[in-house]
């Protein structure tokens, strides 16, 4: 009786034109309860999004940049698919579709809607898993062969928000089809031709980067070149350009901050304790990694069970936050680039090539004194440092962007996770340290702790850092405007 009398209470509120509460959830349509949390639809989606990447970085390796467009794009396309069952929004890409009729404002339309924008990106992006993608759409009653372009129908909205966001982004510097000059069709080939002044055997200018050496997995060695060292000509979607927030330059060989924040580095990495080591390998996110980007989604996922979402605060809460997560990494390869600057590794081999450290002597052997030069971060031997230049770094950025903006979504800085670790499974397994529970009492806390983990892994000085976080709120703050824009709750000003 009382479901019978709250069905009727709101279909009169419907009906008679007063606000109600529950008009956004359930009018236009009878439907059953929305789905919340992991229920949601956009939640499962962004459960697909996950494993993709885990599986895109099995295959193809670590590749940051790359990922993180891969998941501003699908989310974009998810968004703007939605947007036209909403009252206010405004899609990014799709903007020669209108806006359905309220009555078509439906749980069902939507979660349509946005299937088949989520499916038909995904399969772009991440063609490899298209049969994983498929499936999933099979499970939902969803038929994966319709492609549809039917403006008037969730499943011809679906593919049009894919579409439009697919081809709008071919072109946009990133290169993904080896469309840019010089690529010969080749995807992400380095056409700007950017060379390192360092080689790996030989340092020339100790303020430039230089490539290291990391082991095949077997008895050989092999330098990486820098990843993707055009990324900063990537068009962003929020920003209005890649070097908009570009963070002054970092400290140079002769100066006295470089040279304590060098002597800061090893004295950080040769006093990790147990927690300092689970806190490096959470944040280095190590086997099945989601790269940046994806353990900033994984954070978004868990504001989504802790506050109980719905389909709709997730569509706006995932676009919002991965939206940032693209742009904050593109402005990060602006300064990487336009900087090109020395990584720990190099530095302290040069300030201390004639000196005894204590130091990681590296796995398995725990911590011992040695010379300078063998100094190394806290890391495997097949990833020893991430290839390409150091300021500023790119967890700071991506964390300090993505903490300010799910504070900035959520309205409070409170995030209340935490992970239990095995200290140094990832890096010395044969030689574990005790179990630990990393908190995250904050937002804020958590994209600092990821930032300092940096430092004490040896793989940043605090200038990247401390530089990195900050660009990467500027980057959520200038997004910001944009989402609200696109939400319908703020006028466009550019």
């Amino acid at each position: 009786m009382r479901k019978a009398a709250l069905c009727f209470l709101t279909l009169l509120a419907c009906f008679s034109g007063r606000p109600n509460q529950t008009q956004g959830k359930v009018c236009n349509t009878i439907e059953k309860e929305v789905p919340k949390g992991a229920e949601n639809l956009a939640y499962k989606w962004s459960e697909m999004v996950l494993i993709a990447t885990a599986n895109d970085t099995e295959k193809f390796n670590p590749r940051p940049t790359v990922t993180s467009r891969f998941l501003g794009l699908i989310f974009t396309s998810i968004f703007d698919a939605w947007s036209r069952y909403h009252d206010k929004a405004i899609p990014v890409y799709l903007t020669e579709t209108l806006r359905r009729p309220n009555l078509e404002h439906s749980l069902k339309n939507k979660e349509i809607a946005i299937s088949y924008a989520a499916y038909r990106t995904l399969s772009e992006y991440y063609y490899s898993d298209e049969e994983l993608f498929t499936n999933f759409m099979l499970e939902l009653g969803l038929d994966p062969t319709n492609n549809s372009l039917d403006p008037t129908t969730p499943e011809g909205i679906g593919n049009l928000a894919a579409k439009a966001v697919i081809e709008a982004r071919k072109g946009d510097g990133s290169n993904q089809y080896g469309e840019e000059d010089g690529s010969n069709g080749e995807a992400y080939f380095n056409y700007v031709n950017y060379e390192p002044i360092n080689s790996p055997d030989e340092n020339i200018d100790l303020n430039r980067w230089q490539p290291k050496y990391f082991s095949d997995g077997t008895d050989g060695k092999f330098a990486p070149g820098c990843l993707t060292p055009f990324w900063d000509k990537v068009k962003p979607i929020a920003l209005q350009s890649a070097d908009q927030f570009r963070p002054g330059p970092p400290p140079l060989i002769g100066s006295d901050q470089l040279e304590k924040e060098v002597k800061e580095v090893i004295e950080l990495q040769a006093n990790l304790t147990d927690h300092d080591k689970a806190l490096v390998e959470f944040m280095r996110d190590g086997p099945q990694s989601v790269q940046q980007a994806g353990h900033w989604l994984k954070f978004a996922q868990e504001v989504s069970l802790r506050d109980n979402h719905n389909l709709d605060e997730d569509v706006k809460m995932y676009f919002y936050v991965q939206v940032v997560a693209m742009d904050a990494f593109i402005a990060c390869w602006d300064s990487k680039m336009f900087y090109d600057s020395a990584r720990p590794n190099a530095l302290v081999h040069h300030y201390y090539k004639n000196k005894k450290i204590k130091a990681w002597g590296g796995p398995d052997k725990g911590f011992i004194e040695l010379n300078g030069p063998e100094w190394r971060p806290y890391s495997p031997d097949t990833f020893l440092c991430p290839p390409f230049p150091s300021y500023v770094s790119g967890h700071s950025t991506i964390s300090g962007g993505c903490a300010e903006a799910l504070k900035l979504w959520t309205g409070s800085d409170h995030f209340g996770s935490e992970v239990e670790l095995v200290a140094g499974a990832m890096t010395e397994p044969e030689n574990l340290g005790e179990t630990v529970t990393l908190k995250f009492p904050t937002f804020t806390e958590t994209a600092e702790m990821a930032g300092i983990s940096r430092v004490m892994g040896g793989y940043h000085i605090q200038a990247d850092n401390i530089a990195g976080l900050e660009l990467g709120r500027n980057v959520a703050r200038e997004a910001w405007k944009f989402y609200k824009i696109h939400i319908g709750e703020a006028e466009n000003q550019y």
